[in-house]
């Protein structure tokens, strides 16, 4: 074998190594993934069956190994303080009496409503319990980095409790009291004010998104529910108070403690003064127990093979750890085997003597569509997910106010009035009936769409579309038109007295040259 040819069958060889390497690391990621994804699991399905009061004790866990005790953070936050809140810092104090005045009576109000809303609430109510928890270590520590392990560890319980209450909202859309579960889930994401150095802002923002679907339980329940209008009463209070406390002790942010104890030793301190108080709640009942042990290791050899051979992990490193004897298992592929020598085997897609393998099967849908949703959001209208629907869509708009149309298919839709500015996003078969627009009209990927302006408009921005038709009004003609990426867009154009439209398409192929080192771009134009 030539010098050459030995050079390329190692680098052939060398790349198959990395190629397998790479896989077996990727597999070790994935099985680690799911160790960490099946502990935490374990541990949410914990702390949503019992939520820790302030009188609970947590246990630690004990390392038989070195026979002293470890604490993860993760799991210090489901661990409550042993310090008494007669004895803690005022801003502690506050928020505690924060959760009692607020979020308590909303959780017993809620279990009067319906069983899913209480869920809902208890959630949140167990997303305060977390903040309280990390707060109490914020005061005796020091600011830490945000994006540390540890401090986004500390925030894993708090985080799980938002995302549960969205999928609580999802897996409910048909539910009568879906209002109540938009309301919380809207509002959840307010427990992000301890990350942020302007909350007070954020927590009105949250608020405010929340208080629509308040008003739509104060609406839709009014007559038939007493409790509706106290609920929502309770729950917008939520919002206020926060707010007075955040402006009053973390205006800027969470208040750390300069000369405080590193902040995972903060976390630590609190769990390792839990472990010393009575080991029994307040109304006498043991703590709860603790999550199941992790499976075992998947990183542990097995060597239990009968021919004495190793198996598991231990094996795929036993064959990379070959070296040059890794090649051997290798089988030679026969010439009428070899692809890029007989072009009927390419045609075929697949070698002689050999099944081709089964093609993977199409998702009957790939994503859930959305309800249908008009709605105005501050001085924005958003129109999205309409479908088929046999009756025009119809907006009364303002001058001040943009509308936003999105994902909708085999609609009508007429704005009246003179609006802001009109976007039509990722919408095939829609026709679109429009007065006047200050800012102008644009399109993004639509296809076989259809627009027709009434009065006036400056400009029309068309990018990747395709097949649609735009009719301009005697007001209009001097708009622009601006496009990229389109195809078979026509424009028509009224002519004369009577107004007749004149169809005119879009030029799409264009002509590039240079000239004096410059480019010159002109429209082409076939000849008639």
């Amino acid at each position: 074998m030539s010098e050459s040819a030995k050079v390329s069958t190692q680098g052939y060889n060398l790349v198959k190594l990395l190629k397998r390497l790479e896989d077996a690391t990727a597999r070790l990621e994935d099985v680690t993934i799911y160790q960490e994804g099946y502990i935490q699991s374990k541990m949410a399905a914990s702390t949503v069956s019992h939520v820790p009061s302030s009188n609970d004790v947590g246990s630690l866990s004990e390392d038989k190994g070195s026979g002293s005790s470890s604490v993860s953070l993760s799991s210090a936050l489901l661990k409550p303080a042993a310090e008494p809140l007669s004895q803690a810092p005022e801003s502690i104090v506050k928020f505690n009496e924060l959760i009692e005045r607020h979020i308590n009576p909303l959780v017993e109000l809620s279990e009067k409503i319906d069983p899913v809303v209480h869920s809902s609430v208890k959630l949140f109510k167990q997303a305060f319990d977390e903040e309280l928890r990390f707060l109490r270590a914020a005061v005796e520590s020091r600011k830490p980095d945000y994006s540390s392990k540890e401090f986004l560890e500390v925030l894993k319980p708090i985080n799980e409790c938002i995302i549960k209450i969205g999928d609580l909202k999802d897996q409910n859309r048909q539910s009568q009291f879906f209002p109540y579960l938009n309301a919380v889930a809207e509002g959840a994401p307010l427990f992000s004010w301890i990350t942020i150095e302007t909350p007070v802002s954020l927590v009105s923002d949250f608020k405010d998104a929340a208080q629509f679907w308040t008003n739509r339980v104060l609406k839709q329940f009014k007559e038939t529910d007493s409790n509706a209008a106290a609920w929502v009463k309770d729950f917008l209070a939520v919002f206020d108070g926060l707010k007075e406390y955040v402006k009053q002790y973390h205006t800027t942010g969470v208040a750390w403690k300069k000369d405080g104890l590193a902040f995972d030793q903060a976390i630590k301190k609190n769990v390792s003064s839990a472990a010393s108080a009575p080991a029994a709640t307040s109304s006498g009942a043991p703590p709860p127990p603790p999550p199941p042990a992790p499976p075992a290791s998947v990183f542990e050899v097995d060597t239990s093979a009968s021919d004495g051979s190793s198996t598991g992990i231990g094996a795929v490193f036993a064959e990379i750890n070959q070296g040059e004897d890794i090649t051997k298992n290798l089988k030679k592929v026969d010439r009428s085997q070899q692809t890029h020598k007989n072009p009927e085997l390419r045609s075929a897609s697949t070698v002689p003597g050999k099944a081709p393998p089964p093609r993977p099967k199409k998702p009957s849908t790939l994503k859930t569509r959305k309800p249908p949703r008009k709605e105005l959001v501050g001085n924005k209208w958003f129109i999205e997910n309409y479908e088929g629907e046999s009756d025009p869509i119809t907006v009364e708009g303002n001058k001040d106010e943009s509308i936003f149309i999105g994902n909708c298919s085999n609609v009508l839709i007429q704005l009246k009035g003179k609006v802001n500015a009109v976007s039509l996003n990722e919408s095939d078969s829609t026709s679109i009936v429009l007065d006047s627009c200050i800012s102008g009209l644009e399109l993004i990927k639509c296809g076989k769409f259809g627009v027709q302006v009434e009065h006036s408009l400056p400009q029309i921005t068309i990018d990747k579309c395709d097949e649609g038709n735009i009719y301009l009004s005697k007001e209009s003609l001097e708009a622009e038109l601006y496009t990229s990426c389109s195809t078979g867009i026509n424009v028509n154009y009224p002519v004369g007295e009577e107004g007749d439209f004149v169809e005119f398409p879009i030029p799409e192929q264009l002509k590039h040259s240079f000239a004096n080192g410059k480019l010159n771009t002109t429209v082409f134009e076939h000849a008639a």
